[in-house]
């Protein structure tokens, strides 16, 4: 799981980034990302003291991948993984939206980590540093 400063949980949030966010895809995810103003209201006390929110992120596995949601949680639950290895590298005030393509179902973990980080440069919300070190 991610921490819940982490977690885009309500469907304006989704909506939010779905209405104005930016769109990167791959074969087998595609990622929709908003940066926020830092004047928006924040969750995690370290960063609310430099105005900053943390970045939150939310994962959407439709029916459309699979009928099985065995498959769709699966697929989640490698996702999640991903996310937690690279969450420390990304940069705050940003809400993000990953979702699944149907092909995403033949995918595996290393693939799936290749492709959210490729699509993580790709839309500019790693930390500079780090960004050497994805390529």
């Amino acid at each position: 799981m991610l921490s819940k400063a982490n977690r885009l949980r309500h469907w304006r949030d989704f909506e939010a980034v779905y209405h104005s966010g930016i769109r990167r895809r791959t074969p087998h995810l595609t990622l929709t990302a908003l940066q926020l103003n830092s004047g928006d209201r924040s969750h995690n006390i370290s960063l609310k003291q430099q105005g900053q929110q943390p970045t939150q992120v939310g994962i959407v596995v439709s029916g459309k991948v699979s009928k099985k949601a065995t498959i769709r949680n699966r697929i989640k639950r490698q996702l999640r993984s991903c996310l937690r290895q690279l969450l420390p590298q990304l940069l705050p005030s940003w809400q993000l939206v990953i979702g699944a393509r149907p092909a995403a179902v033949e995918c595996e973990f290393a693939d799936f980590l290749q492709e959210l980080e490729q699509l993580l440069v790709d839309a500019e919300v790693v930390n500079g540093n780090s960004r050497r070190r994805l390529l």
